[in-house]
């Protein structure tokens, strides 16, 4: 996504997120209805891994299959937002 690139199911310390971007250190986690019996989990794995400088985005597998055009602008957006800027070409010369 704009130049990043995700690994899903990507080993971070002793967890496993559904999908991750090293260089943007970004989690992002899709919650199916198994997440609502694991609620304290969660927080404590997401806090021990933003402890590490992960961020995260959740969204719920509702959104995902609903409204995956939604779910895909959300990340653009925060990837623009926290990205590096991508340089521009330099312009080519004359042969």
């Amino acid at each position: 996504m704009l130049g990043y690139d995700f690994d899903r199911q990507k080993p971070l310390d002793n967890y496993i997120v559904d999908f991750f971007c090293n260089e943007l250190m970004l989690a992002i986690e899709i919650d199916g209805d198994t997440h609502n019996y694991k609620i304290e989990r969660d927080i404590k794995r997401q806090k021990r891994l933003e402890a590490s400088g992960i961020r995260f985005l959740r969204f719920t597998d509702e959104d995902v299959k609903e409204n995956i055009e939604g779910v895909v602008m959300m990340i653009g957006e925060w990837v623009r937002r926290n990205g590096k800027p991508t340089p521009a070409p330099l312009p080519r010369g004359e042969k």
